[in-house]
Parts: structure tokens; C-alpha cells; sequence
């Protein structure tokens, strides 16, 4: 008897896009996903209590506890032995990369497969048009449901050799032990960073004129897509921009950066 796919995602939007292209193509498999951004925060310990104090005191979010508690069931579904254990990876994307390598070290030894996006390109019918060039699939979160169902994308898994899981447990393991408040994407690795390290890119969005967060936020993430690259989402940098506040780099009219569509930055004016 074939056993049942059990499919492991890493972010909550390729969880569904997998799962309608699943029902699509009549397929009864059974989709895991994480909540929890690793990119960010402890990592070791990596208990859902840690994460949720770390994001509360640092990021400023609360109710993270349900996000972070849920994920611990990704971890012990990861142990069934009667499925055929499918983990969706992509080295563009920091959040998916860092779950994916947390997944992996807490399965252990049991056997698993890997469909491996990083370099993936997919192709589009012509439907309204000259024919696309074929592009990078970058994550799963990004593809229509029809997307993934017309290319066959599960078809892809193949067993993660021994050597690619030692490389892989290897990688996180120095992370775990760095601890860094961040881990970004550098070349084909996933590295420490600073918390700071966003700050940069988000003051050179900024101007001496208000502009909205939600803004400077979506400017911020549109620019690492020139890298066709996920190093963070809308969830850790409002918290930074609240911090360049704090600090007297930005200046605000509102509330909190966590409140985007709400509060307006602009770089100090000794005018005003």
C-alpha cells in the first residue's frame, strides 16, 4: 500500500496555494505549515515561550503565542513514520529556508524528500498573450494553486541525500549556536545578522517629507525582489522603524510604525 504524502510548508500563504492546487488535481494529501518566522528571534532555545517573549519585548507584537504554540504540532507530525514525509524548500526566501532547516533538525534520521524551489523556473500558458518566459518559482507562496497543479510541482521530491542533510543540520546547528536576532540569505547560505541590519534599506526610503510606513515598508520589500530574494516580511520592520524613532533617526506622526496605514516618518527636520 502506497503511503499517504504529508506535505511540511513553511509559511501560511504556500500552505494554501498548496493545498487548493492539491484539491484541483484531486489529490487527498495532507499539508503541515509552520506560523512562526524563524528568520527571526531565539532559536535556541527555540520553545514557542522564548519566541513569544523575544517578539513582545523586542518586536512590539502581541499574540504571537498563537502562531508559535501551533507550529510545535508541525514538529511532532514530523515524527510519523507511516507517511511519505515531503518538505517544501526555498533558499530565496529567509523565513522558509530557517523553517525548513528547523524542521530537519528535529526530524532526526527518519527518511524524508525535498521539493526544491530555489531554482526552479515554471512556465505560463498563453493565454492572454505571446508566451511568457519561463521564471523563477522563488516560493511556493507566490504561485497560483493552477500554477502549481499544471506543472506538477509535487512531482519534483526527490530523497535529501545524506550528505545535503549533514550540510544542512551542520548549518543550523552554527546558527543555533550564533543565536543572532536575525538570519538572512547571503549567496546560497543562510547567515547571523544584527537586528539592525534592515536599517539601512528602510532610511533610504525615508525622505525629509511625511510619508506613510505602509510606504516605506512596501518600498523596503519590493527592493529585495532585485535579488529575487525574501529576507523579511511586514512583521519585523515596522518594529525597526519604531526603533530608528526611538533613536532619533526618524521622526513620527502617529502612534507606532505597527500601525502602517496609520503613522507617517520622515527623516528629522531641523526646520520644524
Amino acid at each position: 500500500m502506497a503511503q499517504t504524502m504529508l506535505h511540511f510548508v513553511f509559511t501560511a500563504s504556500g500552505s494554501g496555494c498548496l493545498v487548493q492546487a492539491l484539491r484541483k488535481a484531486g489529490r487527498n494529501d495532507q499539508v503541515i505549515t509552520t506560523f512562526d518566522d524563524l528568520s527571526f528571534g531565539p532559536i535556541d532555545p527555540g520553545d514557542s515561550s522564548s519566541r513569544v517573549k523575544w517578539v513582545e519585548s523586542e518586536l512590539g507584537w502581541t499574540g504571537w503565542n498563537d502562531g508559535a504554540s501551533s507550529s510545535e504540532r508541525l514538529w511532532d507530525e514530523a515524527r510519523f513514520p507511516d507517511n511519505r514525509k515531503v518538505a517544501w524548500l526555498t533558499r530565496r526566501s529567509a523565513m522558509e529556508y530557517a523553517g525548513f532547516l528547523n524542521w530537519l533538525w528535529r526530524l532526526g534520521d527518519a527518511d524524508c524528500e525535498v521539493v526544491d524551489l530555489t531554482d526552479v523556473r515554471i512556465s505560463y500558458p498563453a493565454e492572454h498573450g505571446p508566451p511568457q518566459s519561463p521564471g523563477l518559482a522563488m516560493s511556493l507562496g507566490l504561485l497560483h494553486p493552477a500554477t502549481i497543479k499544471n506543472n506538477g510541482l509535487w512531482d519534483l521530491a526527490e530523497p535529501l541525500p545524506k550528505t545535503a542533510r549533514a550540510r544542512y543540520r551542520d548549518r543550523w546547528r552554527q546558527l543555533r549556536s550564533e543565536n543572532a536576532p536575525l538570519r538572512v540569505i547571503d549567496g546560497d547560505q543562510l547567515v547571523s545578522a544584527p537586528i539592525s541590519f534592515f536599517d539601512p534599506v528602510l532610511l533610504s526610503h525615508a525622505t525629509d517629507t511625511w510619508r506613510k510606513v505602509a510606504r516605506i515598508i512596501g518600498e523596503a520589500l519590493a527592493s529585495q525582489m532585485d535579488d529575487c530574494l525574501f529576507q523579511t516580511g511586514d512583521i519585523f520592520l515596522p518594529a525597526r522603524v519604531n526603533a530608528l524613532v526611538e533613536s532619533g533617526r526618524l521622526e513620527i506622526r502617529g502612534k507606532s510604525a505597527l500601525e502602517m496605514h496609520l503613522s507617517e516618518v520622515r527623516l528629522p527636520n531641523a526646520q520644524s
